[in-house]
Formats: C-alpha cells, sequence, structure tokens
C-alpha cells in the first residue's frame, strides 16, 4: 500500500479521514465558524477585562522615578552586562527565527503532510474504522516526530547559549547534565503535547462541526491541571528540594510569612547550584502545593537580610494568589486560542495550503503546531507586560514588608550584577523578553518608595 504523503501533490491533498475511522465528511462551514468566531471574541473581550482587572498597573502608586543605570553601577560593570546580552542575542534571536520558520514551512506548506504521511499510513479498505488504539498511536506517533524535530531545531542554539553562559560563568553544568535536561523538558512538554492531541481529536470525531467548544474547557482544565501538578510532578525532576534546615533565617521567614497572613507550607531549598551560579527565588503553585523556593546559590552568596527581602517578595506573590490569577489568565488565553484554532483549522484556503483536507486528518497537526506557535509568540510582548507590572507590585510588598530600602537596593544591584541582567535593554527586546522590570528601574522604584515613606534614600552606590 503506497504512503499516503507519497500520493499527494501541492495542490490536490488527499482523503485521510479513515486514519482516525470516521467517514468523509466536509469542513464545517457557515454557522459553525460563525459561532466560534463570536465566541474567540467573547472570550478574548473577557480576558482582555479580567487582565485589565486583576494587573497592577501602577503598583507604586504617586511614586516613580526614572532608571539610571550610571548611578548604581560603573561603566565596566554596564559595559560587562551588555556584552553578555549581546552574546546572548545571537542565539535567541536566532533561535526563534529558526523554530518559527520550520513550523510555518511545515504548517503552510505540503512538506508537512508529507513529512507525516510517513508516519501516518494510510489503512487499507478493510480497516476502514481501526480500532482506537491505532488511531491514538498514529497521533501519538505524529505528536513524537513533529516534538523532535522541534527540539531537534532548538538544540544547536540551546547548546550556543549554553556555551555564552559558560563563558560568562553562569553555568556550572556539564554537557552531559545538560543534555540530560533537555532530555526530560522534551518528555514532560511530548506527554503535554500528546494529552491535548489525543484530546482534540476525540472531540473532532464526535462534534466535527463544535469541537471548539469541548477544546476551550478542555485546554482550561488542562492548564488548570498542570499547574496544579507542576510543583509537585515537574519540578522535583530537575532539581531536588529539601526543607530549609531549622535554625534563625527559617524561623524568621516563617515568621515573617504568618505576620504577612500567608499560607505557606514550607520553605524550601532548591540545588541550583549544580547548574547556575544565578540568584533567584520564586513562589510555585496553590493551595495545599503552594512553597516559597530559595536558591541555595541565594543562600551560600547573601546575607540573611538580602534572603528575606527576597523571600518578602515571593510572599508579596503568595498574598496576591499571583499564581492563580495567572493559571485563570493563561485558561482563558487556551480557551480563546482554542477558537481561534477552531477558525485556523477549518479554513479551506490553510487545509489546501498543508496538503490536508480536514482537521481530522492527523497530517494536519503541523498546521495545528504552526498556528499554536504563531499565537504563542504573538501573546508573549502582552504576557511579559503583565508580568513585570505583577513582579512591581511584590516589590512594593517587599518593601512594605520589611521597610529597608536600602537592603532592597543593594539585594538588586547584586542580583543584577551576579546574573548580568541587561542594565538597559531595547524596547524591542525589553517586549520580547523581559518579564521582570530592569534592575536600575527596581532600584528607582525603592528610592521612590522611600521617599513617599519619608524613609531615608538609599544614596547612589557610584560616586560622580
Amino acid at each position: 500500500m503506497t504512503e499516503a504523503g507519497e500520493q499527494e501533490g501541492a495542490g490536490s491533498p488527499v482523503r485521510t479521514e479513515a486514519d482516525l475511522g470516521s467517514a468523509p465528511r466536509a469542513e464545517p462551514r457557515g454557522a459553525p465558524r460563525r459561532a466560534a468566531a463570536v465566541a474567540a471574541a467573547a472570550l478574548g473581550a473577557l480576558l482582555v477585562v479580567v487582565v485589565a482587572v486583576v494587573t497592577p498597573w501602577h503598583p507604586l502608586s504617586g511614586g516613580r522615578a526614572a532608571a539610571d543605570p550610571a548611578l548604581d553601577f560603573t561603566r565596566e560593570q554596564i559595559a560587562r552586562n551588555e556584552r553578555f546580552s549581546a552574546a546572548m542575542d545571537g542565539p535567541a534571536y536566532a533561535g526563534l527565527a529558526a523554530g518559527l520558520v520550520v513550523v510555518l514551512v511545515l504548517g503552510l506548506t505540503p512538506w508537512g503532510a508529507r513529512l507525516l504521511g510517513r508516519v501516518v499510513r494510510r489503512p487499507s479498505p478493510s480497516d476502514a474504522r481501526p480500532a482506537p488504539w491505532r488511531w491514538g498511536l498514529r497521533l501519538i506517533a505524529v505528536a513524537l516526530v513533529l516534538s523532535a524535530l522541534t527540539q531537534l531545531v532548538a538544540l544547536p542554539f540551546g547548546a550556543w547559549s549554553e556555551s555564552v553562559l559558560r563563558r560568562y560563568g553562569l553555568s556550572t553544568q556539564g554537557w552531559g547534565s545538560w543534555f540530560g535536561d533537555r532530555l526530560t523538558g522534551f518528555g514532560v512538554s511530548l506527554v503535554i503535547w500528546i494529552v491535548a492531541l489525543l484530546g482534540l481529536h476525540l472531540l473532532i470525531r464526535r462534534f466535527p462541526r463544535h469541537w471548539w467548544a469541548g477544546a476551550a474547557i478542555g485546554g482550561f482544565l488542562l492548564v488548570t491541571a498542570v499547574s496544579y501538578a507542576y510543583p509537585v510532578v515537574v519540578e522535583p525532576l530537575f532539581n531536588d528540594f529539601t526543607s530549609m534546615p531549622a535554625g534563625p533565617l527559617r524561623t524568621d521567614l516563617l515568621r515573617m510569612a504568618r505576620a504577612d497572613g500567608v499560607p505557606v507550607s514550607d520553605v524550601l531549598v532548591a540545588d541550583a547550584s549544580k547548574r547556575t551560579t544565578e540568584l533567584n527565588a520564586y513562589v510555585s503553585g496553590f493551595g495545599s502545593t503552594r512553597r516559597i523556593v530559595v536558591y541555595d546559590t541565594l543562600l551560600a552568596s547573601q546575607s540573611p537580610k538580602e534572603v528575606e527581602l527576597v523571600v518578602a517578595h515571593e510572599l508579596g506573590h503568595a498574598k496576591r494568589n499571583d499564581v492563580l490569577t495567572g493559571t485563570l489568565v493563561g485558561g482563558l488565553g487556551v480557551a480563546t486560542g482554542a477558537c481561534v484554532l477552531y477558525l485556523v483549522m477549518t479554513s479551506p484556503r490553510l487545509l489546501r495550503r498543508a496538503g490536508v483536507r480536514s482537521a481530522a486528518d492527523p497530517r494536519s497537526t503541523a498546521l495545528l503546531l504552526a498556528a499554536v506557535t504563531v499565537l504563542a509568540q504573538a501573546a508573549a510582548p502582552a504576557q511579559n507586560l503583565v508580568s513585570r507590572h505583577i513582579e512591581a507590585r511584590a516589590d512594593v510588598h517587599s518593601l512594605e514588608l520589611t521597610r529597608d530600602p536600602a537592603t532592597f537596593a543593594a539585594m538588586q544591584r547584586s542580583l543584577s550584577l551576579r546574573n548580568l541582567d541587561d542594565l538597559s535593554p531595547s524596547p524591542f527586546a525589553y517586549a520580547l523578553w523581559n518579564t521582570h522590570p530592569s534592575g536600575p528601574e527596581r532600584i528607582a522604584m525603592g528610592r521612590a518608595w522611600a521617599r513617599l515613606h519619608h524613609v531615608a534614600v538609599p544614596p547612589p552606590s557610584v560616586r560622580p
């Protein structure tokens, strides 16, 4: 039997709905597409309203100050951070461009269908309705091939970035450990991708004209499940976490959390030093999985007061339920995207470009991947904008909790130098990559907070 992918021409795709055990159907048009468009517009409007309401657009009302790196960083320090940022720009932008080109070529030309046609063989007439496990295996194979291909494309750019991190002393990993992390990440993303793909095709089989509704609901639930499970299922795959040993610091941190009214199950130490020298802490999970995680590099290099200030920032996230809010916003975004994907996957023009007849064809997954990638990349600047304001609010919370702007300024300076953050990112890079305000912005806000609260303003770290 000839493979389906080899029987098609660029303008004459073959019929492969039988791969999923369903009779050939015309793609939904008219009313179903209008309903999906209306749902996309309604969910999108709701998403915008929710984001507008929950985002702290003015985290420090009444106090703003211009960021000036020259106040706290020497010319040599600024130049070193700029050299590092420029060195990281190469693999970052090249990797982004290469990834987009590959998924667009696969999704918007018959090449993707031909490639997947070698994986998904057309069944014989006697197998017109294959058993569910057969079409399930075909979809898993499709997910595996596309995931492996995109990972292979990203691999050299990831290695390039890793080499830059090593050259500047930010990475402590061996190449074996680094590659192991990539394989682990590939496995996690593949599992999520397979679950989503199988669920989507079940909906397409059962509700060929209205699968967008089930996809929107399922996408929202999947985001919620991943957010809840990630801290206890995925994070331990990359790091070992131990409770912070009993002592003055742990006692002070837990006391601070209680005084702040934040229910935190534990304060954990992550063995980040086996990979990096960067300093960090974060809050993850919600409900019974909420915990504050501190890098061991932070404990090893910073004073207890500075560690307390970083944890106070994380308590700000927990107090405001930022993880839960982020899950809600992410779920709404995915639900909106599911409706947009329906419009993409039922567009005759795009299906012709992809070399397939319908979304029921497993080979249409290449078009699905292209659409998901473009939508995610288009949303990134807006996500980063919201994230920066949320992080700024957590900074304000840490200042209000500790009332120590001097330590805050010193800590932000130390973080910027240790992590080699870009101190003056270009507007384009700032929008595309920055999930946090820059170090100079955070220091300027600390000084503005001090002036507002009539506390001693931290002086510049660099004398003119």
